[in-house]
């Protein structure tokens, strides 16, 4: 008798110290009141299909969803609601961009983080929005009681990434000592800006030096919706593939982008190159750095005084 009630106590104590399990998606009220909102640029069916992958380990823990659009307030006002009709009141926002500068004043407003934004205007049923939002959306502020930390940094500082690149490389390199690695982002109008991403990325690219002994490695932006800096962008590419493919040399391109090749096909037409044509999704590292972002502002979450 005394052996049987020692072994149910055991097994009560044993109970007790088990982690509670992370709410599933439609599984009601989360153990916490803890959620991340992670907003993407957004594109075609397997762009969009890239990253709720990349975000599904993170949903088995806590609430996670998805505001594709650039800073649309529409659909972080959706995303948002979800995540309340789970008990979510403390939320991470995570800006899947490359560049930590993109849409952040936007979205500090659209949050309430920042004056600027205006309420909620009535919705308008005959308006189309597409896929996503596009840069003329406008801005406005949305609905919520809950309180919003907003990540700073882009995966252009994310020291994960170079990782991913490495991987890329190692998996398509055969001759390093006679290949060129070009590793093209879309890039900003702003000079400055412009040399920031270059700055960062080329950081972010050293991890291919370690690869191997490479001919050479380079970095460079297309600065795609920029016509006129677009076209001195284009003839600086294909320069560099020029010379990486002449006299047998290889050329490998890595696209540093959330996800896909872009337009660096046609940018590169009538060259030949080794590509998977893919971007920094899928891979783990994007997970990982994400689920980083969200803890570091989730300390802030919880460091800051109740309103």
């Amino acid at each position: 008798m005394h052996r049987l009630l020692g072994s149910f106590l055991a097994a009560l104590l044993l109970l007790g110290a088990m982690p509670a399990r992370a709410a599933q998606p439609g599984q009601g009220a989360p153990a916490s009141d803890f959620g991340i909102l992670v907003m993407a640029h957004g594109g075609g069916e397997a762009w969009n299909a890239d990253v709720t992958q990349m975000l599904a380990p993170l949903g088995r823990e806590v609430p996670v969803e998805a505001a594709f659009g650039m800073a649309d307030p529409e659909r972080m006002q959706e995303a948002v609601q979800r995540l309340e009709a789970r008990g979510v009141r403390r939320i991470a926002v995570v800006r899947l961009f490359v560049s930590g500068d993109s849409f952040r004043e936007r979205t500090e407003q659209i949050l309430g983080l920042r004056p600027g934004a205006p309420p909620r205007p009535a919705p308008n049923p005959n308006e189309d929005r597409g896929a996503h939002a596009s840069h003329d959306v406008a801005v406005w502020r949305i609905e919520s009681r809950s309180r919003f930390a907003l990540s700073a940094d882009g995966l252009a500082d994310a020291e994960e990434m170079g990782a991913v690149l490495a991987k890329r490389v190692r998996a398509l390199s055969q001759a390093p000592a006679r290949e060129t690695v070009l590793v093209l982002a879309h890039g900003p109008g702003d000079d400055a800006e412009n040399a920031r991403w270059l700055r960062q990325i080329g950081a972010r690219a050293e991890a291919i030096r370690a690869v191997g002994p490479f001919r050479n490695v380079v970095v460079e932006t297309l600065r795609e919706d920029w016509p006129e800096k677009r076209r001195v962008s284009e003839a600086r590419i294909r320069a560099i593939a020029t010379e990486a493919t002449a006299n047998g040399g290889g050329l490998i391109v890595i696209p540093y982008r959330v996800s896909g090749f872009g337009p660096y096909g046609r940018v590169l037409e009538g060259f030949t190159y080794t590509a998977d044509r893919r971007g920094l999704l899928p891979s783990d590292e994007v997970t990982i750095w994400v689920r980083r972002q969200a803890e570091a502002l989730r300390a802030t979450l919880a460091a800051a005084p109740a309103p």
